[in-house]
């Protein structure tokens, strides 16, 4: 019997290349396997070999997409894979939302059986989780062999053509399918089983979860406005000329905190945009547009405002992980009370 031929898809850093400084590389293939392709290897012992690995920068992909795309489309379909598998990508933004991207081009453009793996807040896991198979993963390479434990398996069943089970049984992340099927007892029965353990304090199991959301009691308003001190913080990526932090155009890993004491407004010479999720010219042209010093230090001298802060701080929302954001947020927020800063204008794009 024929091996089941594999497409593995990996980013920079996992093909060799190198870190963040060759994260623009372009897509390349070569034959065979490389990186975590090893661990498959491994795992799929004679049922499958991997023919092909496609490597591609993090910010070359987020940032040039449609040509990424259209790339690596025509490096899988030259080798007529019967599976095609990317990552795991854990908890890196970037690689996750690649990773999640070329699963679903290939899956529904050449109809091929694809799997992928990350972390669940990934920004790539909910961009992509419902449309594609996506084993959960831990947060770093640390879970690399546990990652690759599950995902061979399930790529096996899915090349063959198996069923696939539930989440729980083969580990993916739940994509929002329900299925019919006959239980044991009659859903009443189930209910008041599910609310008598309830009751008592045991562990019981939901048949149909809620979303859960993350509620945010809101401040008491400013009384003194006149006399407040206002800062400024935006996810538009608004930097110095140059990005002097490097602050990444997406999945962003770090935030900066930049001085404006002395100036009344930002201009092109100044200031740019580091975020690659919309048209950046017009954020160019004025950066005022996405953090509006020009009008604050209007309101400073009219006093409508008592001061603006001398410090704003900046990251890019873009595909910007959950986990990162609040870190973000904790560390942003000690320093705006140390500072005495009154309110905070959060401005996006």
């Amino acid at each position: 019997m024929a091996k089941i031929k594999v497409v593995h898809y990996i980013n920079q850093f996992y093909g060799g290349i190198g870190g963040e400084e060759k994260a623009d590389y372009k897509p390349e293939v070569i034959e065979g396997v490389k990186g975590p392709g090893m661990a498959f290897k491994a795992a799929f012992k004679d049922e499958a070999e991997i023919v092909a690995t496609i490597i591609c920068g993090d910010s070359y992909f987020n940032e040039n997409m449609d040509e990424a795309k259209a790339a690596i489309f025509e490096m899988i379909k030259k080798y007529e894979p019967d599976l095609f598998i990317a990552g795991p990508a854990f908890n890196a933004g970037r690689y996750g939302v690649a990773a999640g991207a070329v699963t679903e081009m290939v899956q529904t453009e050449l109809g091929i059986p694809a799997l992928t793996g990350m972390y669940e807040e990934n920004p790539g896991a909910d961009m992509y989780k419902k449309g594609v198979y996506m084993v959960a993963t831990k947060n770093s390479a640390v879970g690399m062999k546990d990652a690759v434990a599950k995902m061979a398996p399930l790529a096996l069943k899915l090349a063959r053509g198996e069923e696939i089970g539930s989440p729980e049984e083969e580990g993916y992340l739940e994509r929002g399918i329900r299925k019919n099927y006959f239980a044991e007892k009659r859903g009443s029965e189930r209910a008041v089983d599910m609310l008598v353990k309830k009751l008592a304090g045991e562990e019981y199991k939901t048949e149909y979860s809620m979303p859960t959301f993350d509620r945010v009691e809101p401040n008491p308003p400013i009384k003194d406005m006149a006399n407040a001190k206002i800062a400024i913080v935006t996810s538009g990526g608004i930097v110095p000329k140059g990005n002097p932090d490097h602050i990444e155009s997406s999945s962003a890993s770090k935030y900066g905190k930049y001085d404006i004491e002395g100036i009344d407004n930002l201009t092109e010479e100044t200031h740019e945009t580091a975020h690659g999720g919309h048209d950046p010219v017009y954020a160019n042209n004025d950066p005022d547009r996405v953090i509006p010093v020009d009008v604050l230090r209007d309101m400073e001298k009219e006093g409508k405002i008592g001061e603006l802060h001398r410090y704003y701080y900046s990251t890019v929302g873009n595909g910007t992980a959950v986990a990162n954001a609040k870190k973000f947020a904790e560390a942003i927020s000690a320093e705006l009370v140390a500072d005495g800063v009154d309110a905070v204008i959060l401005t996006s794009t």
